[in-house]
């Protein structure tokens, strides 16, 4: 074959493979079925729905554009964009708004080298003059902002507020700026020599479930714990079994914003299974799934962080892969939903936000499984939905034409250049 045929048909491969991948994006952001245009429904008779979302943001690394924002029904209402990111949000009695963050650029650094990352917690005055305005913040400086980050908090009866933090694996209370209580994971798990340099639990949620007593979430080992002040773990939801310092993934798999609903039954975001489950203890004292749901308007969750029962028996979900809030009735059918134009961490229905105590469905379980595992593709679209926001409908068949299409190109570039560089051997 002459050169001059050989670098056609390196062109052509290129080209070839180039309408794959903007055919297969075409085509399937024209067949994506519709998510979150239901929130209309949710004012039809009157009632105006408030929700009030913390978000994470967006951008490379999930790190950018944190917001936390009020939708009446499905427009928003107020918004403050200040910080990388925003987590959890919850409303004060007093109208504020309190709220875990990570932000940089500080030089106040300890520690480590300025600029910096802190993390913590922000009070948001949502009527300020000029606008939503932080009026009071309490942080600390982090390494580095992934797996680092305050993502709850909870002010107490006390004036304490009780913060999940990650950053040194631990659970503690603050007021006027001082340490008042703090609870160390490394007292009930095998801790490594300096938890701030690896992604060890990631605790990431803690909730009052009654006096000095908590619930915590620790993503890593796929477990709940409650804690009481002053003896630590009563109870362990998803207890280990085999050794490995982790609970049963089937039952729970990093999952997030757990809500107890009543002695015996939790709510819970089960993220990398991408479903809401409502556990219950049986009679034996183990945890099983009595309820279910993992898919709506036609479109699987993805990375749910949030699930909220409703006192009207709904549940509120925040589908933070899918960037979409939605909910539910105990069917699964959906009876509000919004999209989001960024990463959603959580949602609160206002004005009750999220409760401790709830509806807990007495129902056969209900399975509705969208989410087939495909060897490796899966794991695949997993990492890389985790480091950047890819379209909700992006699937494993579209990942599959997608690296077909850039594995022709880079097949035809290989065929060009080997030409070029013959074409200046011979000179």
């Amino acid at each position: 074959m002459g050169s001059e045929s050989r670098g056609r048909t390196g062109a052509l491969f290129v080209l070839f493979g180039a309408g794959i991948v903007v055919v297969t994006l075409l085509v399937g952001a024209a067949l994506a079925p519709d998510i979150g245009v239901s929130a209309a429904s949710a004012g039809s008779d009157g009632d105006e729905t408030l929700t009030l979302v913390g978000s994470q943001g967006g951008g490379a690394g999930l790190h950018k554009y944190g917001n936390v924002y009020l939708l009446s029904n499905e427009n928003v209402s107020w918004r403050l964009s200040d910080a990388d990111s925003y987590f959890d949000a919850t409303q004060l009695e007093d109208g504020r708004i309190i709220a875990a963050f990570v932000d940089g650029g500080y030089t106040d650094c300890g520690p480590y080298a300025s600029p910096c990352s802190r993390t913590g917690y922000r009070i948001i005055d949502p009527t300020a003059e000029g606008g939503p305005a932080v009026v009071e913040e309490w942080s600390f400086p982090v390494r580095t902002m992934r797996n680092s980050e305050v993502h709850d908090v909870e002010l107490l009866d006390s004036g304490e507020v009780l913060v999940a933090d990650m950053e040194h694996e631990r659970v503690l209370t603050v007021k006027d700026g001082e340490i008042t209580w703090q609870w160390n994971a490394s007292s009930y798990y095998d801790a490594p020599d300096d938890p701030t340099q690896v992604d060890w639990l990631h605790i990431n949620d803690v909730d009052v479930i009654g006096e000095d007593r908590y619930l915590v979430s620790v993503r890593n080992a796929n477990q709940l714990l409650v804690i009481e002040r002053g003896s630590g773990v009563v109870d362990v939801i998803n207890e280990d079994t085999d050794g490995d310092g982790k609970g049963d993934p089937d039952l729970l798999l990093r999952q997030h914003n757990p809500q107890w609903l009543a002695e015996g039954a939790i709510l819970v975001a089960d993220s990398e299974n991408n479903r809401i489950v409502e556990l219950q203890e049986n009679a034996d004292g183990d945890w099983e799934v009595v309820w279910e749901v993992s898919r709506a308007e036609n479109v699987s969750f993805y990375w749910p962080r949030d699930a909220d029962r409703l006192p009207n028996g709904n549940t509120l979900i925040t589908d933070s892969g899918n960037q979409r809030i939605l909910e539910v009735n105990q069917t699964g059918a959906v009876v509000w939903s919004v999209k989001t134009p960024l990463i959603p961490y959580e949602a609160d229905r206002l004005p009750v936000g999220e409760t401790v105590g709830g509806p807990v469905y007495d129902a056969e379980p209900k399975v509705d499984d969208g989410n087939d595992e495909v060897p490796v593709l899966s794991p695949l679209l997993t990492g890389l939905r985790a480091s950047y926001p890819l379209p909700y409908w992006l699937g494993e068949s579209h990942l599959v034409s997608i690296l077909f299409g850039l594995g022709a190109s880079v097949f035809g570039v290989g065929i060009v250049v080997r030409d070029l560089l013959g074409r200046i051997r011979w000179r």
